[in-house]
């Protein structure tokens, strides 16, 4: 049974001098879809080099992460466009907003979303969005933008329950983590009040690893604990867990197009 993990940043540096062991202990444990995200055009040459490598197992998408929207960000948004139409990609992400680290280039960031929105749209993709501290800013926008093309991943779920509830009805999945194993994480006293349908499993490798791995790199076949986890909060087997998040994850996606 074929096990998705729909966020990873396999392309960092942090891979770099094992990644064909790790993707080997992924594949071991039953994860064969990587869907790689895109944070800046500097990662695009490490993410095309490994999607050659396995590209059965590889998907990308292309997006400016908010983070990375500083004064070049126009530019920036051309090679989202350019890499879109030169490679397949199978969502525009990952995008949004992050209020965490740095608020001078906000209104940048917030038009930069906007833009990205627009792009996936007009080609019809799915958007996989990052949402730090900025609920209310990324909800205020995506309702004015309510489609039955707009759809995606809020990525990296962290929210209430409410939280969960407004993204969902706005045709959006919820991207589940490491962070459901935290014994702080908090998701995880009402996630079983979403329906299993509504939800995908992500990584966000080498960030946020699940316990009993935390503060060490993440990779890809540590959502064995996600899934465990999972488990135990919805009263269903593993193997339930994986074939409906799997399901999930292709409706997403659609890696058959």
């Amino acid at each position: 049974m074929e096990i998705i993990d729909t966020h990873t940043h396999l392309y960092l540096d942090q891979f770099d001098n094992d990644f064909d062991e790790m993707i080997q202990r992924s594949f071991d444990c039953g994860v064969k879809k990587f869907v790689f995200p895109s944070i800046s055009s500097k990662y695009n040459q490490k993410m095309l080099s490994r999607l050659k490598k396995y590209p059965n197992n590889i998907f990308m998408m292309a997006g400016l992460h908010p983070v990375y929207v500083k004064d070049d960000y126009e530019n920036e948004l051309k090679i989202v466009k350019e890499n879109l139409k030169k490679h397949k990609c199978v969502a525009v992400g990952e995008i949004g907003i992050d209020k965490h680290w740095d608020l001078s280039y906000l209104e940048q960031q917030k038009i930069a979303f906007q833009s990205q929105i627009d792009i996936a749209l007009d080609r019809d993709l799915p958007v996989v969005i990052h949402c730090r501290d900025a609920f209310d800013d990324i909800y205020d926008i995506l309702i004015k933008n309510k489609s039955d093309k707009l759809r995606g991943i809020l990525h990296c779920f962290s929210g209430s329950l409410d939280d969960a509830k407004k993204i969902i009805n706005l045709n959006f999945k919820i991207g589940i983590g490491g962070v459901v194993t935290f014994k702080n994480g908090g998701i995880d006293k009402f996630l079983n009040q979403i329906d299993i349908s509504n939800i995908v499993l992500e990584t966000d490798s080498p960030y946020l690893s699940p316990t009993p791995h935390r503060g060490k790199r993440n990779e890809s076949s540590y959502l064995t604990y996600v899934i465990d986890k999972l488990s135990d909060i919805y009263g269903l087997s593993n193997s339930d867990i994986i074939s409906q998040t799997s399901l999930n994850a292709n409706d997403v996606f659609d890696f058959n197009n």
